[in-house]
């Protein structure tokens, strides 16, 4: 996402110190690091990690849910072999003990004080962290987004005269912030103070409030620090010393920020441009976007691409169905010519073998059929011969042995 709302090259500078905030004669030329490319990935994941270096190391006591006397009953009394409290007499005795799953024990793996707290952090990476933050600051829709109320404000980025560093008193750096439309913003957050929900009411953040807009300043050691420091919701960051937890709150882009003149000036030398270095980062130069316009169906269909393109052609070319040789007889000759030659051979000698069987056939039926009743009556006759000259003594034989008589 490129920042394209910062096209003014030129910024107003507002006189506070008049009666009413006025844009002056002055008007200063816009850094190139309120051009830059905003990229929310780099801004979530560096202040995801630099929000974990301030925490406190915690532990449970090594000592917790093991400082009691406890031993198995072991098997063969029907209960489990968890550890139980030795003695009697009490509510105790022979309750589990040690382990995880019974009141009084050890929690699973305790937490330990060497636990990896801190995160290092690719410095290159937190630079363009802090440039994207800076530039979506740069965009009123994305500060409005983020809930800053800014709608009396007479531009963004908002600058401020010099004047504004010298102011000592809370009540008139109230006043500063009526003038330039950015009480609103102060209002807002100051309503929201109300206690927070869940268990961090115990633990010294009883009370949660909105984020106000954030000073910068350029002067070490400037009086607006004990001014603007008391009003609720404010907050005050020097130009050489820009904090992405301050300009982007819980990974969110979009912060209010109200700039001095002076600190305004300072951020070409301090984040250079993008072909100058930096003269505080060493080889530092803001990152580039790769396209100046993101929008790509406007650039694809723009008349300049369009007239130079080839022509989309229409016609469809589909693959060729694959064919099975084996049973496709113009794939078989692709790969085998000779499989024509073969086949037709094959059909011939079918053809032969079909025609041969067919005369042997004819041959068989134009031959004179014998008469049925001529072979009937032969075998009548074989089959009488046959039993009057046979010998049937055995059968006799057999007959007297079973005491059959004829």
């Amino acid at each position: 996402m490129a920042a394209t709302a910062a096209a003014r090259p030129l910024v107003s500078v507002l006189n506070v110190e008049s009666e009413g905030a006025e844009a002056g004669n002055d008007a200063i030329p816009l850094p190139d690091v309120l051009k830059a490319c905003i990229r929310p990935d780099i801004v979530s994941f560096v202040h995801a990690n630099m929000a974990k270096n301030k925490r406190q190391p915690y532990a449970v006591s090594k000592k917790a849910g093991h400082q009691t006397s406890a031993e198995s009953w072991g098997t063969g009394r029907a209960v489990s072999r968890i550890p139980r409290v030795a003695g009697g007499g009490t509510h105790r005795a022979g309750q589990g003990a040690f382990g995880n799953m019974c009141r009084g024990g050890r929690m699973f793996a305790p937490t330990k004080i060497w636990r990896k707290w801190h995160r290092k952090i690719n410095l290159n990476q937190k630079r363009h962290a802090v440039v994207s933050a800076l530039a979506a600051s740069a965009i009123p829709a994305l500060v409005m987004a983020r809930g800053h109320r800014i709608e009396s404000v007479p531009e963004l980025p908002l600058v401020l005269s010099d004047g504004v560093e010298g102011v000592e008193k809370t009540s008139a750096a109230l006043k500063v912030l009526k003038k330039v439309g950015a009480f609103a913003d102060v209002e807002k957050a100051k309503k929201s103070h109300s206690i927070r929900a869940g268990k961090g009411k115990m633990r010294n953040r009883r009370y949660v409030s909105r984020k106000g807009p954030l000073i910068v300043y350029a002067t070490e050691g400037a009086k607006l620090v004990k001014a603007f420091r008391n009003i609720p919701g404010v907050e005050i960051a020097c130009v050489d010393r820009l904090n992405l937890l301050k300009l982007a709150p819980g990974g969110h882009l979009g912060r209010f920020i109200i700039w001095t003149k002076s600190a305004f000036e300072k951020l070409d030398s301090t984040f250079g441009g993008f072909e100058k270095e930096s003269l505080q980062k060493k080889g530092y130069v803001l990152p580039r976007a790769k396209m100046v316009n993101s929008d790509l169906a406007r650039i694809v269909n723009s008349d300049e691409i369009q007239s130079v393109v080839r022509p989309i052609n229409r016609e469809i070319k589909r693959k060729p169905l694959k064919k099975n040789p084996l049973k496709n007889l113009g794939a078989l000759l692709k790969l085998n010519p000779h499989a024509k030659t073969a086949r037709r051979m094959a059909l011939l000698a079918d053809e032969q073998r079909a025609k041969a069987k067919q005369e042997k056939l004819d041959k068989k039926r134009k031959e004179p059929k014998a008469d049925k009743d001529a072979i009937k009556a032969a075998g009548k006759a074989w089959y009488k011969t046959m039993v009057s000259d046979s010998d049937y003594t055995e059968f006799e034989n057999f007959s007297k042995w079973l005491g059959v008589t004829q």
